[in-house]
């Protein structure tokens, strides 16, 4: 054939994809798109219990940014795109940790601060942990370190911070930390009469109530108060004090020196709990502590599975690291303490301690859709006034 004749020739006709092939193509596109953003810029979650009640509801849908913080690399490469831990509607395992890849952390625009909403991965679900922690925790299961249970608290201590709870106030380094502005905390409401729960309650959007007898510790029934306690915002508390049927609304806490049993840490040389908690000490990479008993009970846990260290074994009153005894140890990352909002209905760092920095997964930015679960009606299923409200 001449050149002339090859120039001539009609271009053959591209072969047209099938239907299936084009639909094939198009969910491939759309599965590595929505992984890459879901990986790289924000996940979509959703609030399932009132850990951070009255800042978050129940069945509130947040957008979670990973660029504040700079989001991490994958350390188990092996699972199924858009799942977490199983398989959509079943308990398959969606991944396979044959391959354990190194973690980095990108470059973000800011560092975790004293009073962020923080999305991060449950340490607790270590394998060397789970087990101790599942009184507190009791459906803990061992995953690796970027399949973990996300969890949402408010970060109340950051690396180096010196940390105290008194009297349900949290003091950082001395100094006492603004409370979040829709904080929740338990009353006990004093009433001289009957009261239509659903009128004073569920109008003022207080779900967690239950009727209570205070007895004062004596056997005449006449000193008696009946009443609910509840948990509620201070303002909701203060606003109960105005009905003509309530007698007195009376904050409820542990009074110091307490033991509260299944608290961080579990040692006899300490008295704390949840309303009175510390003085603790969060670690900061390069800080160095001296080994004490209190110290291991605090560190213990950390040094043997987050700081990157090798045969590791704590008792009560030592650490040895390949077998040698060490009486002081330099932290090598940072850490950090969440508490819950919800402050007398929340498992948080009060009960299993410090949250690793390589387990920090994002800061929450907004509510982009909120649904009620035991809405009184159909049509108050969606909460609109939460819609796209930022989250302080």
């Amino acid at each position: 054939m001449s050149v002339a004749e090859i120039l001539l020739k009609p271009a053959s006709t591209p072969k047209k994809k099938s239907a299936f092939r084009e639909w094939f193509d198009s969910v491939l596109f759309a599965v590595v798109a929505a992984t890459l953003i879901r990986w790289l810029f924000f996940s979509a979650f959703v609030i399932p219990t009132p850990s951070m009640e009255n800042s978050l509801l129940v069945g509130d849908y947040l957008f979670v940014s990973r660029l504040h913080y700079g989001t991490t690399t994958p350390i188990t490469p092996l699972q199924v795109p858009l799942t977490h831990q199983t398989i959509w509607g079943t308990s398959i395992p969606s991944y396979l940790d044959w391959i354990r890849l190194p973690q980095y952390r990108l470059p973000g625009f800011t560092d975790v601060k004293n009073g962020d909403v923080v999305v991060f991965y449950l340490p607790v679900e270590h394998p060397d942990m789970y087990q101790k922690y599942s009184r507190v925790l009791p459906d803990l299961h061992p995953h690796p370190t970027d399949l973990r249970s996300n969890y949402i608290k408010r970060c109340v201590g950051i690396p180096g911070d010196k940390l105290e709870v008194r009297l349900r106030q949290v003091y950082m380094n001395g100094q006492a930390q603004a409370l979040p502005p829709r904080m929740q905390n338990e009353y006990f409401v004093s009433v001289k009469t009957a009261v239509n729960e659903e009128n004073v309650f569920h109008k003022n959007g207080i779900v967690d109530y239950a009727q209570f007898t205070e007895t004062f510790g004596d056997s005449i029934a006449s000193n008696d108060e009946t009443g609910y306690v509840v948990k509620t915002t201070s303002a909701l508390a203060e606003k109960l004090k105005s009905y003509d049927f309530v007698k007195r609304v009376q904050p409820v806490f542990m009074e110091k020196g307490l033991k509260e049993p299944y608290l961080f840490p579990t040692s006899d040389a300490i008295d704390w709990n949840k309303d009175n908690y510390g003085p603790i000490a969060v670690p900061k990479a390069g800080m160095t502590v001296p080994l004490t008993e209190v110290n291991i009970a605090l560190y213990g846990d950390i040094i043997r599975n987050f700081d990157g260290n090798e045969n590791v074994v704590v008792e009560k009153e030592r650490i040895t690291i390949g077998g040698k005894q060490i009486t002081s140890y330099t932290f090598k990352q940072d850490y950090y303490f969440m508490m819950g909002d919800n402050r007398h209905d929340s498992a948080d760092s009060r009960y299993w301690g410090f949250v690793p920095k390589d387990h920090i997964v994002g800061k929450a930015v907004f509510v982009w859709m909120s649904i009620d679960p035991n809405p009184t009606s159909f049509i108050k299923k969606i909460r609109w006034d939460r819609i796209f409200r930022r989250i302080n």
